[in-house]
């Protein structure tokens, strides 16, 4: 699926993301939230106003899960594993919005790196978090 340069550089972006990821996980959220409004009931037991503790803390929690799956995509049912089982099982997340999710962190993604969202890391992210998109919703097959 991705050739080892593209997984070289979705690491190297995440591992840049990583001291900003209550940033972009909340900025992320609230694109979905804007775009995709009925994402908003997942969290009707926090603040997901604009800078709020709960929606940063939550972004935050996302984008290192995001992360840490980068470090070894090869293992990436493994690492997620305890996060299908929560959102499927427990949450009961409609896996559609981890699509949603997906393409909201691209565009962040690309707000916050500018002229470094190159074409190519466009494209080897946009693998990536469709693949990790499509793990998270295996268990609810």
């Amino acid at each position: 699926m991705l050739s080892p340069r593209e997984k070289e550089l979705i690491a190297e972006i995440w591992q840049r993301m990583t001291p900003v990821a209550e940033d972009i996980g909340a900025e992320a959220l609230l694109r979905m939230f804007a775009t995709q409004p009925g994402s908003k009931t997942y969290f009707s037991h926090l603040d997901i106003s604009p800078s709020s503790a709960h929606l940063r803390s939550h972004g935050k929690k996302i984008v290192l899960a995001i992360a840490e799956g980068a470090k070894d995509i090869s293992q990436l049912a493994i690492t997620l594993g305890p996060l299908q089982t929560l959102h499927a099982y427990q949450l009961r997340i409609d896996p559609t919005n981890f699509k949603f999710f997906s393409h909201c962190m691209l565009v962040t993604l690309a707000a916050h790196m500018r002229n470094d969202f190159t074409p190519v890391a466009h494209a080897a992210m946009d693998k990536y978090l469709s693949a990790f998109a499509a793990v998270l919703a295996e268990k609810f097959r």
